[in-house]
């Protein structure tokens, strides 16, 4: 199993962990609504998981330009 975290914004990947176990507290899932478990974590048929996270650039960009918090994806 490898869980893969992945820019919301820009689809850059951010990083990958290879863990045979690892529990949602340990991944921070476990704080997140119901909502936000089904908008930000995805698990595939071979039992991957890829969560969906800002990476720097995005980040510098959203507190730059606050106004990009309305888009899903800003940078095309």
């Amino acid at each position: 199993m490898a869980i893969h975290y992945v820019c919301r914004h820009c689809g850059t990947n951010v990083g990958s962990l290879k863990q045979t176990i690892v529990s949602s507290r340990q991944l921070g899932i476990d704080a997140l609504t119901e909502r936000e478990r089904t908008e930000m974590v995805h698990y595939d048929s071979e039992g991957n998981i890829t969560i969906m996270t800002i990476c720097e650039d995005c980040e510098e960009s959203l507190q730059r330009n606050p106004e990009f918090h309305q888009y899903d994806y800003f940078i095309h």
